[in-house]
């Protein structure tokens, strides 16, 4: 599949500033929803310790509000709500590097203002921010990061951007929420189950605790990227048009 820089005609298109802003949409309430979720557990526990129950209601809710992430956005923008998976499909062909870019930014500011909401209608309740666990090293969360943001962005290509997938595409956002879900309950004691620079950026804005923030970037990418790659070149037939809002 060929990798497309775009044209800023197609990426300030009345079309293209819609898609822009369901991503921040998008984004904004899976930040919302998710961080949340980890800020509502630690109030009704007093635990700020990740337990198993904390960690199996917070996978549960991201996994929920991605699902429907993804499903309000998908005929607009494709619903990304992701750096790594719009980085993974521009890889892919599958959508301009120019508008990519611009997908970046609405979903950075959709999870910034998600926290600063989030900041404001709890009363100033600490916002949790991603790092790595006791024990474990820079290299270890990273290459955890890659591999479950792979599985995600995988994930995406096989149930929503393959031309292929069928009957699969009816049930992409679920398949998508289901796997969140999962790599969180799987990663989230280890390196925190990101998987998204933007979840990860957004609470590292608000708290101004950028301390490990440069993992959540550098494992998502690369992983998203080799899903991307690998899926669109070999799974993919070059004949086939891109297919950048197909889900």
């Amino acid at each position: 599949m060929a990798i497309a820089f775009g044209r800023f005609d197609d990426s300030f298109s009345l079309g293209s500033l819609k898609a822009y802003l369901a991503e921040f949409i998008s984004t904004l309430l899976f930040v919302f929803a998710g961080v949340g979720s980890a800020i509502a557990y630690n109030k009704l526990t007093g635990n700020a310790a990740l337990d198993p129950a904390g960690l199996v209601a917070i996978a549960v809710c991201h996994g929920f509000a991605l699902f429907v992430a993804v499903s309000v956005g998908a005929n607009i923008s494709g619903g990304h709500v992701n750096p790594a998976v719009t980085f993974g499909l521009a890889l892919g062909g599958q959508i301009t590097i120019l508008t990519g870019i611009f997908y970046w930014i609405a979903q950075l500011l959709g999870s910034i203002v998600a926290c600063f909401l989030l900041k404001f209608v709890t009363g100033g309740l600490a916002i949790p921010t991603h790092s790595l666990s006791a024990g474990v090293g820079a290299v270890e969360g990273v290459v955890m990061e890659i591999v479950i943001t792979f599985a995600l962005v995988y994930t995406v290509y096989a149930t929503a951007a393959d031309p292929k997938k069928g009957s699969l595409g009816t049930i992409a956002p679920l398949a998508i929420g289901l796997i969140v879900g999962a790599n969180i309950l799987a990663a989230g004691p280890f390196s925190g189950g990101s998987m998204n620079p933007a979840r990860s950026f957004g609470p590292a804005v608000a708290t101004g605790d950028f301390h490990d923030n440069w993992i959540y970037w550098v494992g998502p990418l690369i992983g998203g990227g080799l899903a991307g790659l690998i899926y669109g070149n070999v799974y993919m037939s070059s004949d086939h048009e891109p297919l950048a809002s197909d889900f």
